[in-house]
């Protein structure tokens, strides 16, 4: 009779629990939010070989893509590029509702971000390149969060990976002092953009431009390469983006030679 009270009680208050749950108590939203996010926490860490370079490969893309993309286009319309993130996300969001294309909205939603920030810097304060890491760094508190919860790693580990090598390449530009150049490409028209390149070409090529740019390769090339031995979805996306950075800033070289 005892037990059975007992019994009887610990279920009813079991069940008292349940329905007070605390998530029961949270708008519906930001429980759908937290569950999304959440459901990458499930996936194995290691994946098949064929998937990660898929992973690398994208993550690869969606770097060059604020850089060929959308920069010309927050030149001319930077109300229409900051308002493009919101498809982003929308996007992101819908393709991590199924779990067929989880991983692609998860790393398009870390892509989100360096989009987001793109589109403030290059619209509005492109004039300053003091400004240029603080924006970068727009979307640094929400993936530390994310990532302390085991929250969409393969996206968060992207804008790391992103973020690395954005500024590695603006610490070279501080150190070589490329920064007054900067400034002035910002404020001329195109076609006196030249000399100032040609200008800033030499001074990359002193002996001091040219040591800082290989200690700095050196740097890029050891913490994209390592992530890769470890065959993890998030570790390949960080590499992508910190190995694509070495493929851009070379291709902003070459552009800068022949101008």
């Amino acid at each position: 009779m005892i037990n059975n009270t007992f019994s009887s009680y610990t279920t009813s208050t079991t069940a008292i629990n349940t329905e007070l749950s605390p998530k029961e108590t949270e708008p519906r939203e930001i429980e759908e939010l937290e569950s999304t996010l959440q459901a990458s926490a499930s996936f194995p860490l290691v994946v098949p070989r064929r998937q990660t370079w898929l992973i690398f490969a994208a993550a690869v893309f969606l770097v060059s893509v604020p850089v060929f993309i959308e920069a010309p286009l927050v030149r001319s319309l930077p109300v229409v590029s900051l308002a493009m993130t919101g498809f982003w996300v929308w996007l992101s969001f819908k393709l991590m509702s199924r779990p067929a294309t989880y991983l692609w909205g998860d790393l398009l939603l870390g892509f989100s971000w360096s989009w987001l920030a793109g589109g403030i810097y290059w619209g509005w304060l492109r004039f300053e390149p003091l400004w240029h890491l603080p924006v970068e760094s727009i979307g640094l508190p929400f993936a530390c969060w994310c990532l302390a919860r085991n929250w969409g790693k393969v996206g968060n580990w992207f804008y790391l990976g992103s973020l690395l090598g954005t500024v590695l390449t603006d610490i070279y530009f501080y150190l070589v002092d490329l920064i007054p150049y900067w400034r002035q490409i910002m404020q001329v028209e195109p076609s006196k953009v030249s000399p100032i390149l040609q200008a800033a070409v030499t001074q990359v090529q002193t002996p001091w431009g040219v040591s800082w740019a290989i200690i700095l390769a050196i740097v890029l090339l050891v913490a994209g390469v390592i992530p890769l031995s470890q065959k993890q979805r998030h570790l390949y996306a960080f590499g992508g983006a910190v190995l694509s950075t070495i493929l851009v800033d070379s291709l902003f070289l070459l552009a800068a030679l022949s101008a």
